[in-house]
């Protein structure tokens, strides 16, 4: 059995999906629990792209120490050295430098020609290698690229110094037998191909994704790259926990592994969702609420009779577990510190008894509480903000039904502690309460996206929001929770301008010191 290396880069090139905008601690929060799941390389961020992506990268490669962290630089001395000032405490420095091979990019974006490319792309590499032990170079648009030129160029970083050589179908345009016969082309006509491992990063756009990579891994690749729930740009990348999967489930045809947990699927595909904002669609493969459930009553029966008449993936296998009641209002706190270990939390005694409190507080209005519910709890409690001046939520009413205007009523304590109050009207309770918000608030605001899910089921279920703000012309994400759908909205619009407000502040502190 073959091993194949797992490169996640949801903090990269996940993070790039239209509407997310994680911060430092929700980074912190999603790497962790990637190297909980066994992820080989984590794509931490692109130092040189702004201040928050380089302290992004910088901590996690300080703190993750299980798996190797690397940061993406283009082609240029500065990226490289921001991106070695980033990661030079890791505990195997790792760059990741690309380049596009492509003709329709040589000539339209790099304005370069071919032979330009070639020295660029070799001064860089050995420039690179300079500094880190392991730099992967990537042929950006390599699917689309020219087979002989990519091996004359793939040949020379080689001889610079690369240890990885990704072929990425940037575009998601290519197709699995040719994707494969372009990695074995690249083993057959490269001569110094044994001194590198090679890589496959696909995106989805005519959903071959999953396909291409394991065309890739069967041709030669030993390295798959991709994103946790297949978050990305456009169409996203390969969901990673669909190939890992796959190739556990299918060892019959492809005598390859991994080590990624699959137990640990499920709790890192929640942590995403959530933390992106980007829910799962019901129907997905591996981490979809609908993968394990069976409507037909044929299925039905046949499952009750043997599940592996109709379910070819248990449900334990990715760390999908029954919403049972596990905590009740009567559980201590023991029990409760002992449940957030078991999640794979790490707490300081302050956050933890935060957390507790607000348990207790929920049991007092939900009959069961399950893991979602404290998995949303520590969410919740995991940014200290305290110590920051932001808008605060004192009251808010909204009044509205069939034959009344929905108006709302809200009084907020401000940045500079003033308290406010107004009241405005709306076509709906969300609105009117929105319009009342933002009338209270200094900042210019425009409401880009609103969503609203459940977190389990049940009538007394809790609501959880998420909106896309722009702040002062700033894109930032909040996320919400609460038993009322009104409440779990405001705070959700109230934790989106919080961020923008703390971030300006963090701002000013650094430009003091």
């Amino acid at each position: 059995m073959s091993h194949i290396k797992i490169f996640d880069t949801t903090l990269r090139d996940g993070e790039q999906s239209p509407g997310v905008n994680l911060n430092q601690l929700e980074k912190m929060e999603i790497a962790k629990q990637l190297e909980r799941l066994g992820i080989d390389r984590m794509e931490a961020g692109f130092p040189a792209s702004s201040q928050g992506d380089f302290n992004a990268v910088k901590t996690i490669a300080e703190t993750i120490k299980e798996t190797s962290v690397t940061g993406l630089a283009r082609t240029v001395k500065s990226d490289i050295d921001t991106a070695w000032e980033a990661l030079k405490s890791a505990a195997e420095p790792r760059l990741h430098l690309f380049l596009a091979t492509s003709p329709i990019h040589m000539t339209y974006k790099l304005k370069k020609s071919p032979e330009q490319v070639i020295g660029t792309a070799v001064n860089m590499v050995s420039y690179a290698k300079q500094k880190f032990p392991q730099v992967q170079w990537s042929a950006e648009d390599a699917s689309r690229s020219d087979w002989k030129f990519l091996a004359q160029i793939i040949e020379k970083v080689i001889d610079a110094g690369a240890t990885v050589i990704n072929l990425p179908d940037t575009v998601g345009y290519t197709t699995p037998t040719e994707y494969g016969n372009m990695f074995r082309f690249m083993k057959e006509n490269v001569p110094n191909i044994d001194k590198v491992s090679l890589s496959c990063h696909c995106h989805n756009d005519l959903g071959m994704a999953v396909a291409n990579s394991i065309a890739a891994v069967e041709n030669g690749a030993t390295q798959v790259e991709g994103t946790i729930n297949g978050i990305g740009e456009r169409a996203g990348n390969v969901a990673l926990e669909e190939v890992a999967v796959a190739l556990n489930i299918r060892s019959d045809q492809y005598p390859y592994t991994t080590a990624l947990k699959l137990n640990e699927i499920k709790r890192t595909s929640d942590l995403v969702s959530k933390l992106t904002g980007m829910y799962v669609q019901a129907n997905k493969a591996i981490t979809g609420r609908n993968a394990f459930a069976h409507e037909s009553g044929i299925h039905q029966d046949g499952v009750l009779k043997n599940a592996e008449t109709y379910e070819i993936i248990t449900p334990e296998m990715v760390g999908v577990n029954s919403n049972t009641l596990f905590l009740g209002k009567h559980s201590g706190r023991h029990a409760f510190r002992d449940k957030v270990v078991e999640l794979g939390y790490e707490l300081s005694s302050e956050k933890l008894q935060e957390a507790f409190e607000a348990f207790k507080r929920l049991t007092d209005r939900k009959k069961e509480v399950t893991d979602d519910d404290l998995f949303t709890i520590l969410m919740d409690v995991q940014t200290d903000t305290s110590a920051m001046n932001k808008y605060e939520l004192e009251m808010f009413q909204v009044q509205y039904g069939t034959t009344n205007i929905p108006t709302a009523t809200v009084v907020l304590t401000t940045p500079d502690n003033e308290r406010v109050e107004t009241a405005c009207t709306g076509q709906g309770s969300v609105e009117a309460l929105y319009e009342t918000l933002d009338t209270l608030i200094k900042e210019e605001i425009q409401l880009v996206d609103y969503q609203l899910n459940s977190v389990g089921r049940g009538k007394d279920a809790l609501a959880e929001s998420h909106v896309q703000l722009i702040v002062n012309s700033e894109p930032v994400n909040g996320r919400g929770t609460a038993q009322d759908v009104v409440e779990a909205s405001a705070n959700a619009f109230l934790n989106a301008v919080n961020r923008y407000v703390i971030q300006e502040q963090t701002k000013l502190k650094q430009q003091v010191k």
